[in-house]
């Protein structure tokens, strides 16, 4: 394979915190080896539109520690047609790009297939998405960030939930994966976590609510994923209350928030480490996957198996949470 010279790199689909940090590390990596790296605004659509300059060290200087994308992000109908297809690599080549680095979640790598399959051009993808619901990674960039502000806003919840003897229901992002309300309910001690992945016994849930009552347990919080398969903190709300008219229950949806802020430690890291990575993939003929980490050590997953694979919730966790929220 001859060595590429020029990499386009783009973020696409929801933002997440790391994404700059990310960025930084394809920019940074790229440059040191001799290559010039090509910043594409606005994912696909900017790259059907054309919208691409050449990035150099300083574009990336002082963005380490900043939440969304100085690159912008957005979702292309376009992008899913022959014709915007073929506008994005006519556009590729215009600016001499031989390969991509892609940043974001199952709807990016999902648009990559039939694209690279047409045009084959050298692409790595990074996973930047909170809901961390792709296969090939145990984390992916701007969960831990996410999961956090959740924790946050949910201990805050719960000191009103205890000055008034209040029922919170807290609904947390998650339209297809349940992992930020697993792990920010475990962290918070809810008594109740419901996710997409898992059937919801309603009944389950007014039953532990009405024991919760009869032991004089004051203080109940349920935190629902927004995919959960009853709906969300509204949907719930209206059920609880129906069945216990005189509880005093609020609810609250902590929505964007959860994608905001400035990344975490843990975040910083995985991006970094994922953004060197995918350069150097690409300088070695590994293209057409996901760089991931498993155990701590860097892995790459062809994109076909990332967007059909799964992140099964472990049942241990389960087995667990159910005990601990006792």
């Amino acid at each position: 394979m001859a060595a590429i010279k020029n990499i386009g790199i783009l973020t696409s689909g929801g933002d997440s915190p790391g994404m700059n940090a990310a960025i930084r590390a394809v920019v940074r990596t790229g440059i040191y080896h001799g290559i010039d790296i090509y910043g594409i605004r606005r994912g696909y659509q900017g790259m059907i539109e054309g919208d691409i300059f050449k990035m150099e060290t300083t574009d990336v200087s002082n963005i380490i520690q900043r939440g969304g994308t100085i690159l912008k992000t957005a979702r292309s109908n376009d992008f899913m047609t022959m014709e915007g297809m073929e506008k994005a690599y006519g556009q590729l080549n215009k600016h001499k790009i031989e390969a991509l680095v892609l940043i974001g979640g199952d709807g990016t790598f999902r648009g990559a297939v039939d694209f690279f399959e047409k045009y084959t051009i050298p692409a790595v993808g990074i996973p930047g998405t909170i809901d961390k619901d792709l296969a090939g990674t145990d984390f992916t960039i701007g969960f831990d960030t996410a999961v956090n502000t959740a924790v946050e806003a949910i201990d805050k919840i719960r000191d009103t939930a205890e000055a008034h003897d209040r029922l919170f229901i807290i609904e947390v992002m998650g339209r297809d994966a349940g992992y930020i309300a697993l792990n920010s309910g475990l962290a918070c001690g809810a008594e109740d976590i419901l996710i997409p992945e898992q059937v919801t016994n309603i009944e389950d849930v007014l039953n532990r609510i009405d024991s919760d009552e009869r032991r004089k347990k004051t203080v109940h919080i349920i935190v629902v994923a927004e995919g959960d398969d009853y709906g969300g903190a509204k949907e719930f709300y209206a059920i609880i209350k129906e069945r216990f008219p005189l509880l005093d229950v609020r609810s609250c949806v902590l929505g964007h928030i959860q994608r905001g802020g400035s990344p975490s430690f843990a975040d910083r890291i995985l991006a970094s480490r994922l953004g060197y990575a995918a350069v150097n993939a690409l300088r070695t003929g590994n293209t057409q996957v996901m760089a991931g980490i498993i155990n701590g050590g860097i892995v790459f997953t062809p994109f076909k198996n990332v967007i059909k694979g799964d992140s099964p919730i472990n049942s241990d966790m389960l087995e667990m949470i159910a005990i601990l929220s006792k």
